[in-house]
Formats: C-alpha cells, structure tokens, sequence
C-alpha cells in the first residue's frame, strides 16, 4: 500500500516530473480476416480495425483527462502480416501496408504495428515477400512500423535473414532520404520478440494473443530521477541498497499509474486487459532522460566507465518494482537506451563519452538493444548485417530481448548530425567500423545453432 506522502509524491510526478503513460496500444488479431483475394483482405482489415478502434483515440484521452494522466500516443498492433498475407506477392504485400495505414488514419491513432515477420528458423514464401515489400511500404506509408525477429534462444540465429535484413536497411534508408531515411525509425530487427509489447516500432499482436486486448506502455524515467536526486541531497553518500531500493518504490508507484489507465480504458472499450510494458521511455525533453539519471548517481555521462553495471542495477529495480505493482507485467520492462530519443545519451555521443562499441555493451543489461542509432549513409549492408548478428547473439545467449533500429542516413558521415523531430529527437551520426571483410563473415549464411540451455523444457 502507497502511505499518504507516496500518494502526494506520485501527484506531484504528475505535475512537474514528465509522468505520462506513453502508449495505449489495443492489440487485434487479424487471423479472422485471410482471404486468397487481396481485395477482400485489405476489406476485412480496415473493417476490423474500424469497428474495434473507433474509439480508442476518444476513450484514452478521456480517461487521461479524468486523471490528468496524459496519454502520449495511441496505437494498434496486428497479427504479423506475413502470416495473413502469405500467398500475396510484394507488391501486393505493400497494398497491405497502405490498408494498415488508411485503418490507422481513419481512427486517429500514431502508429500500426504488425507489418513484419518472425522467421528465426527460416523463410516460408509469404515471409520473404514481406520482408521485400519493406522498403517501399515504409516509404509509402505514414504510421506503419515493421519488425522481423530473426533469431530466438530457442531457435538460434537464422543468417540468412540476417544478411536480408542489413540489404533492406539500406533500401529502406534509401527509400526515404529525403526525410533522413526516417523510414528505418520504423523499421526493427529481433532476437526474442515479445508478442504482447505495446512499445513501437517492434509492436504486433502474438498468435497466442486474445482476439482484441489493451496493452499499455508506461515511462518515468524523469521521475526515477527526480526520486533519485532527492536521495542524494538527504544522503551524502546512499549506497547503491538504498538507490536500488528508491527505484524500485518509484517503479511501482509509475506501474500502477498505467495499469489504472489501462484497465480503465478496457473497460470503457469492453475489452480484455492485458499487460503493462514497465520500460522507462525517454523522450528528447530536459528532465526526461534515462542518460540523465546516470549523471545523478556521480557519472560523468552515460557510457563513461561504470555505465554498464549502474545501468544493470536500473534495469533490474525497475522489473523488481514493476513487477510487485502488477500481476501482468509483459513486453520488454526494463530501461530503453535509444540514441536519438533520449537527450542525455544523445549528448554523450556528441560530446565522445558513449561510442557505438560502449553501447553494444550496455545492450546486454538494458531492454532492448542498439536503438535509433544513426550511422554513416555509406556504411555497407553486410555491416549492418554483422550489427545485428552481434546483438542477436547478445540476447539469444543472455534469453532477453534485443533488438536493432539503425539508420544509415543517406550523405552523412560520421560526427555530423541529423534531425529526426519529435519524440525522435536529434542524433550525432555514430562511427562503425565498415570492413569489406564483413560481407565474407555474412554471406555465409544458415543457422548459428541454439545455446545449450536453448534445451530446457
């Protein structure tokens, strides 16, 4: 139970520490819709999408008013759309996409996700059409996001999507120079996705999902912040108990601010609830940055030695606290750690203290993985390829999620920067090592087998 001063500090994280839930994201199976005829198809999704979130936008502002809770953005996650669409060519894969997004205008909402595939052991036809319809349906289209998980602990990593995956980056890159290959922002590669995360651009409805559910996706790394810096002026020197122990109260007390967002917004749409995402999500705003809680707790910036460890600790207060709050704690649940979207790691690139090897690092303690990291426009595919396979391995070994969202930004080098807006932010193009070397490494394609612990059951 929250004492009356936790009550009274949760209000004023309201209003001066940047708490907000950060998405509410219905997720709606789409399996109902199969058709051999894309007509029909493209139909059945923009009908379901229709009558299932007609309200979504109206309900959640509602409810974020009721509380002064504001909902940051309002989403929709579909079945993977390679499954629904398998015996459609690309082009006709692309249709698809511009379905998805005239469903998605049409209620309001920020983004669909869904327009991806999960093809760690391999491809089936629908599969590969999909993923070659990426570039242009991400081109094409406005709220669309597309994920492909490429690898699992149970499955391994499957190279050969892998190598796909760095070729379709750079078109996709390509695709959208002319918005600084903004395209890629809404495009993720996975080891171990989630089925139920409400977080974009990685989000998609699970095939062991309800028919249509609410999720919902939290933030507050400002608040964590906040309660951490009022630790440090009562105390000259908490130990590091008493800075987990401070995290874990404030995790609880952000987590059960979303869940009773989420299961009010339900229960107004007469939908299941499902889970809340607990990750702290940072935006480019001062005082709403996971890089500056780093800095709170004596660091000279976020990737300065010592980051990795501090960085374990918040990731696991965070899970600890959340967890306690909520008996359907689901999706990534940690600390977010992306590039452009967080001001304080954002500025460590800029200013030298986090390089791209540093941040791979951290990538096996935190939720997610290299996240809208910005590289040079001229760096190769099988590099890119060589990047995911590093961090694929990180989370198939570790049985975490990882993932990888890079942008290499057509005519930008290395040190120069990029403007994204909005809750993209701005980036400092980071430097990668780009040896011609990489594309022997990659092209040799197949399976990197499974861990051994992959055989538990």
């Amino acid at each position: 139970m929250l004492t009356d001063r936790e009550v009274i500090s949760t209000l004023e994280m309201l209003k001066n520490e940047h708490l907000d839930v950060r998405a509410i994201t219905l997720g709606l199976s789409l399996l109902d819709c199969v058709s051999d005829d894309l007509g029909r198809l493209t139909a059945k999704i923009i009908n379901k999408i229709s009558i299932h979130a007609e309200n979504l936008v109206k309900v959640c502002d509602q409810v974020g008013d009721k509380y002064g809770i504001p909902v940051v953005n309002k989403r929709i996650a579909v079945s993977p759309m390679s499954a629904l669409a398998g015996p459609f060519t690309s082009e006709q894969m692309v249709k698809t996409a511009l379905a998805l997004d005239r469903a998605g205008e049409a209620v309001g909402v920020d983004f669909v996700g869904g327009f991806g595939a999960l093809v760690e052991k391999g491809f089936a036809k629908g599969d590969l059409a999909l993923i070659q319809a990426i570039p242009q349906a991400l081109a094409e289209t406005r709220r669309v996001c597309s994920s492909v998980n490429v690898a699992s602990s149970r499955d391994g990593i499957n190279m050969d999507a892998v190598r796909l995956m760095g070729r379709i980056i750079k078109e996709t890159a390509e695709n959208t120079r002319d918005q600084e290959a903004l395209g890629c922002a809404k495009l993720v590669t996975f080891a171990n996705i989630p089925p139920d995360m409400p977080f974009m651009a990685g989000a998609y409805q699970g095939l062991g999902e309800p028919d249509a559910v609410i999720n919902v996706g939290v933030s507050g790394p400002g608040v964590v912040k906040k309660a951490l810096e009022r630790v440090m002026a009562q105390e000259k020197k908490p130990n590091f108990d008493k800075i987990s122990e401070t995290i874990k109260r404030t995790a609880y007390k952000v987590t059960r601010v979303g869940e009773l967002l989420g299961r009010e917004v339900a229960e107004a749409l007469n939908l299941p609830f499902g889970v809340v995402d607990l990750s702290l999500a940072p935006t480019p705003q001062v005082g709403d940055s996971v890089g500056e809680i780093f800095q709170s707790l004596g660091l000279k910036a976020i990737g300065a030695p010592g980051s990795t460890a501090l960085l374990a600790l918040l990731n696991d207060a965070v899970k600890k606290g959340g967890a306690f709050a909520s008996g359907h704690v689901g999706g990534l649940s940690g600390a977010f750690i992306p590039v452009s979207e967080d001001l304080g790691i954002g500025q460590a690139v800029a200013d030298g203290h986090l390089s791209l090897e540093k941040l791979e690092a951290m990538t096996a303690v935190c939720s997610v993985g290299l996240d809208m990291v910005s590289v040079p426009g001229d760096t190769s595919a099988a590099t890119l390829s060589a990047l995911i396979a590093d961090e694929m391995a990180i989370g198939v070994v570790n049985h975490k999620t990882t993932a990888v969202r890079v942008i290499p930004v057509p005519g930008k080098k290395a040190g120069e920067k990029v403007h994204f807006g909005g809750l993209l932010g701005w980036a400092k193009i980071m430097n990668v090592a780009d040896y011609e070397e990489a594309e022997a490494f990659i092209g040799l394609g197949g399976r990197i087998p499974a861990p051994v612990h992959s055989l538990k059951n």
